[in-house]
């Protein structure tokens, strides 16, 4: 007898490898069920994050576009170059894991190096400064959560496939071959008992005196 590519043990020893394979799938799949009963409810949380932070993400690029047209127009685009920093932005991610999956949590922005003081050439400039601080920063926060939600729907779907798996292939395999088995068994057991009873039968009759003394 074959489960997939597995070959069963015969006789009784089959009996106890199937079980031990059934318990186990059946046991992955209680693990794998909670995996997605703890996932998902993550993933709609940080889904309702995402909508929020794109409409942020949206906002801060329309506000920081507006800003720099401003400062472009009261002092051209040389007065925005010569309000350009040098400085450099480093970005920090936090992480956190939940059932095996890794993913950023949040990202913390830092200017690298000293501010330098500036004079500004029109009004718009500091403004548009900011502006465009606060677009990076909604930036860096919803490339935190996308690639959070990216990393769950991976782990969600890959779950998921395995599960199917289990419920279409390995658990109606596996439970099949044991009641396959189980029925092997039984008639082996049973026509094992048939033939001690005609045997012991047969010994008592060879046994029995026929007539006369002994």
């Amino acid at each position: 007898m074959t489960t997939g590519h597995r070959s069963v043990p015969p006789g009784r020893a089959g009996r106890v490898w199937l079980r031990r394979r059934l318990q186990t799938a059946r046991r992955g799949r209680e693990q794998m069920d909670r995996r997605l009963r703890i996932l998902l409810p993550e993933r709609r949380q940080l889904v309702a994050v995402l909508d929020q932070q794109r409409h942020d993400w949206s906002g801060a690029c329309e506000d920081a576009a507006t800003w720099l047209r401003r400062a472009a127009l009261l002092g051209g685009e040389d007065a925005l170059e010569l309000a350009r920093s040098a400085q450099q932005v480093r970005v920090t991610v936090a992480w956190a894991s939940s059932m095996g999956v890794t993913y950023p949590v949040e990202a913390s922005l830092t200017r690298a190096g000293p501010q330098l003081e500036r004079l500004w050439s029109n009004a718009a400039l500091a403004p548009a400064t900011t502006a465009a601080w606060r677009m990076v920063e909604a930036g860096a926060a919803l490339a935190v959560t996308e690639e959070a939600v990216r990393r769950l729907d991976a782990e969600i779907t890959l779950t998921r496939r395995r599960l199917r798996v289990l419920d279409q292939r390995w658990l109606p395999e596996l439970t099949g071959a044991l009641r396959d088995l189980e029925l092997v068994l039984e008639q082996g057991e049973l026509e094992d008992g048939i033939r001690l009873r005609h045997g012991g039968a047969a010994g008592g009759e060879g046994g029995r005196p026929r007539g006369g003394r002994p």
